[in-house]
C-alpha cells in the first residue's frame, strides 16, 4: 500500500511555497506474498530421487540340488582393462560326444560395432516383434495395459536368450554399469549376475595371460 504525505506549504516572508509530497510503500503485503510463493514451490517441487539400478539375482538353489543349465544362455565374463569374454550355451569343461567340443571364450569390447551390434543381432527377432506392438500402441490399437502385458512376455519368451553376467576380482563396477546398461539399451528380457565359475575364471586367465 502506498501512502502519499504532504508537508509545507506555509507562508515565509509573505511567499507562498509549493507544497512538498513524499511517498511511503509498505512493503509488508510483499513479503507476505514472498513467503506464500516459497511455500508453495517447496511444497510443490519435485526433489530428485537417488538413481539406482535394479539387478537380478536368482535364489541360490539348495546344497543338494544340483542346478539347472539355462537354455539359451549367453554368459559374459568381465575382467581387467575393459576386457569382456563370452560363450554361448552350456560350458562344457572337456569334449562330450552327445553335448559337443569343450568351451571356448570370445572376445567383445565396449564399442557400438562390437559389444552392441552383437547384442542387436542376438535380439532382433525380439526387438522386432516388440516394435510392432509399440506401432499398433501408438495408433491406439492396444490399450496401456495390454502393450505393457504384450511386451512383457515378449521378454520372457523362453525362445530368448539369458545373460548371464560374472566377473573375476580383477573387474570394476563400471564395467557391470556399462554392459547392463547396454543389455537395457538393446530391450534385452533377462539377465542375471551369478558368480563365475572355477573352470570358466581359469579360461580368462588363460585368456588375459596370453596377451
Amino acid at each position: 500500500m502506498a501512502e502519499i504525505q504532504e508537508g509545507g506549504g506555509g507562508q515565509k516572508g509573505g511567499k507562498k511555497r509549493a507544497k512538498k509530497q513524499s511517498t511511503r510503500i509498505d512493503m509488508t503485503p510483499m513479503v507476505d506474498l514472498a513467503f506464500l510463493l516459497l511455500t508453495f514451490f517447496v511444497l510443490t517441487a519435485t526433489f530428485n530421487k537417488p538413481k539406482s539400478m535394479e539387478l537380478t539375482f536368482p535364489a541360490p538353489p539348495p546344497i543338494d540340488q544340483k542346478q539347472d543349465q539355462v537354455k539359451n544362455g549367453i554368459t559374459f565374463l568381465l575382467s581387467k582393462d575393459d576386457r569382456i569374454f563370452y560363450y554361448e550355451g552350456e560350458f562344457k569343461v572337456a569334449d562330450d560326444p552327445v553335448k559337443g567340443p569343450k568351451t571356448t571364450i570370445s572376445e567383445l569390447n565396449f564399442s557400438r560395432e562390437s559389444l552392441r551390434k552383437y547384442l542387436l543381432d542376438k535380439s532382433k527377432e525380439m526387438q522386432d516383434k516388440i516394435l510392432v506392438l509399440k506401432e499398433k500402441f501408438e495408433k491406439n490399437q492396444l490399450v496401456d495395459t495390454a502393450y505393457k502385458r504384450m511386451v512383457r512376455d515378449v521378454k520372457a519368451d523362453p525362445k530368448s536368450y539369458t545373460y548371464l553376467i560374472k566377473t573375476d576380482d580383477k573387474a570394476t563396477y563400471k564395467n557391470v554399469i556399462d554392459i547392463i546398461d547396454e543389455l537395457n539399451y538393446n530391450t534385452v528380457g533377462k539377465y542375471v549376475m551369478v558368480d563365475i565359475l572355477k573352470p570358466e575364471l581359469d579360461l580368462v586367465i588363460e585368456k588375459v595371460g596370453a596377451n
